[in-house]
């Protein structure tokens, strides 16, 4: 024996539950359409993000139905659904819940009674969530990480599953009180939310001053979702997509060795851990949403600039130079090699089947 302790094995993916991700994934999207005109890249990151078990950070200006998005999405999935308007009055425990003191009148005994907050929901939109101080603010930490809620020294276990999607509005500075780093990579995507298109908001104007809003019917259960959430999981991805999503994240750090010269120049701080698990999982649940039995590199990169652009602080330099994190994560991914997958598929052949140097 060997002193190495073989990694874990992964399960094989049920090539049945794939496609049924598929049909879920084209259910969900008819029904929302029914309500939501256009945001067809909102609500498939929304997907995305909710398949692998994480949050969502929606940044956009007012009117954009980002509130509508988020709680059509849960009923169409079937889930239950608090909305917390963030102001600068709210406190803790109007978000977690508070304990009360009962009087049994038959007896005269009195007793604490927990009484849940909002956050006890399976989606919880945590609205404007840049309206309120830090303190209130980090009421929501360890609901997103270990999903229960500490209260006079008693855990409660919140529903699963269990989401938190935050909004912010980009266009307001006054009063605010921005999320602090660290808080930020809770999140699994930052979400731009833009403005529709000519068409769009035609569409947006004709239906809704026309006739009453649709009900939805929902097309999965909490049970269905989370099987589906073990599938996501059971995705193989080979090791030279790890790498890749490692590289992506590792580069840009401005103390890494092989660190480009612009993340040098307009990067203060660069991705952690977090952004390497997140690139693995949401390029896991953005494949099987499209009916592919494995992830790979293109997978990776279709969920880079939702995972990387909250966790790449840029400096005054990028400012002075209008480059946005969106545009540092371009960079990367035309300058991050993948001749990596070319090497480990070369690596498993028999040598009789490699060229000749």
């Amino acid at each position: 024996m060997t002193d190495d302790a073989a990694p874990p094995q992964t399960p094989p993916v049920d090539l049945e539950s794939v496609r049924r991700l598929t049909r879920a994934n084209e259910e969900i999207t008819s029904a929302l359409s029914q309500v939501i005109v256009g945001q067809k890249q909102v609500v498939e990151q929304l997907l995305v993000s909710i398949l692998a078990g994480g949050h969502c950070l929606l940044i956009g200006v007012p009117g954009l139905a980002k509130t509508l998005v988020v709680r059509s999405l849960a009923e169409v999935l079937g889930l239950s659904f608090n909305r917390i308007q963030f102001t600068p009055d709210l406190m803790p425990a109007d978000i977690t819940g508070t304990d009360v003191i009962q009087e049994d009148r038959s007896t005269g005994t009195r007793d604490l009674r927990f009484l849940q907050g909002p956050v006890f929901a399976n989606v919880v939109l945590a609205d404007e969530i840049n309206r309120t101080p830090p303190k209130t603010q980090a009421a929501l930490l360890e609901a997103m990480q270990e999903h229960q809620v500490t209260v006079g020294g008693q855990r409660h276990r919140l529903p699963e599953p269990f989401f938190v999607l935050a909004t912010q509005n980009p266009i307001e500075q006054e009063g605010t009180y921005p999320l602090p780093e660290a808080q930020q990579d809770r999140f699994m995507f930052e979400i731009r939310v833009d403005y529709p298109t000519e068409d769009e908001e035609f569409d947006i104007v004709r239906q809704t001053t026309s006739r009453a809003p649709r009900d939805l019917t929902a097309v999965l259960s909490p049970e269905e979702l989370r099987q589906l959430q073990e599938t996501v999981r059971q995705v193989p991805v080979a090791d030279h997509v790890i790498r890749y999503a490692l590289a992506l994240a590792r580069l840009t750090r401005v103390t890494a060795d092989d660190a480009p010269d612009f993340i040098r120049q307009y990067v203060t701080w660069g991705a952690g851990p977090r952004a390497s698990q997140y690139l693995i999982l949401g390029a896991k649940a953005y494949a099987a949403l499209h009916g592919q039995p494995s992830a790979g590199v293109e997978d990776v990169r279709a969920v880079a600039h939702p995972v990387l652009r909250h966790r790449i602080i840029t400096n005054y330099n990028a400012e002075a130079d209008q480059v946005s994190t969106d545009d540092i994560i371009d960079r990367l991914i035309e300058q991050t090699p993948t001749h990596g997958a070319e090497a480990a598929v070369l690596e498993r052949l028999p040598q009789m089947f490699r060229k000749s140097s």
